[in-house]
């Protein structure tokens, strides 16, 4: 990102001259109060949102000129986890996956392949037809990991991922986390857990009132 602003009017400014390099295959903490800008920095990065001035590139691409229908092309090497998971209630965990796959053109063979073989790496196999509602959050929050990492993204970015975790099981997910980035995945985690940050010492970029301060 070169000086990347984000306001949503003239009295709100989210983000404020935002200069920032994440490197292919780090793993990096971003943190900061609640409201200090650490969403609409993933949002940027995901093209959910767009910069109101200055450049954003990702694995190469200017994604600040980029039109609508680029953002899919670019959204398929990009995983991202929800705070609030996303998941679809109706459908059950498989159905999840299978539908995120489906939309890249994915065969249905190749689709029961990848799903379960995502669920079985985060540990979830045994809940594949299972509707989310019926997990605990914990299994929520891995079976969201698992949608991310079934079209084996070259970034996953999450945003607040261990929020509602109790400590062990946000420590198993900063785990798997690690883990995915050992593989050569970027992965960005915007957390305001100090625990986990200290715990785990990665590069942490800390914004207050959207602004990198350190």
């Amino acid at each position: 990102m070169f000086h990347v602003y984000k306001s949503y009017d003239a009295a709100v400014s989210a983000l404020t001259d935002i200069t920032l390099k994440i490197d292919k295959g780090e793993f990096v903490f971003i943190t900061g109060a609640s409201g200090a800008g650490k969403t609409t920095l993933l949002r940027l990065m995901f093209c959910i949102e767009r910069p109101t001035q200055g450049q954003i590139i990702i694995a190469g691409k200017n994604v600040s000129r980029f039109t609508h229908r680029d953002i899919p092309a670019l959204r398929r090497k990009i995983g991202f986890v929800f705070q609030d998971f996303k998941l679809l209630n109706n459908k059950t965990v498989f159905d999840n996956i299978a539908i995120t796959l489906r939309v890249t053109g994915m065969g249905n063979r190749d689709i029961n392949k990848r799903a379960l073989k995502v669920l079985s790496y985060v540990g979830l196999q045994h809940r594949a037809n299972f509707k989310p509602l019926t997990l605990s959050g914990g299994e929520q929050q891995r079976a969201a990991i698992a949608r991310a990492l079934a079209k084996e993204p070259a970034i996953l970015l999450a945003d607040e991922p261990t929020g509602n975790l109790d400590p062990e099981r946000a420590m198993d997910t900063i785990n798997l986390f690690n883990e995915i980035n050992a593989r050569g995945t970027t992965v960005v985690v915007a957390t305001h857990d100090r625990f986990l940050i200290d715990k785990f010492n990665k590069r942490t970029i800390i914004l207050d009132k959207g602004k990198i301060v350190g």
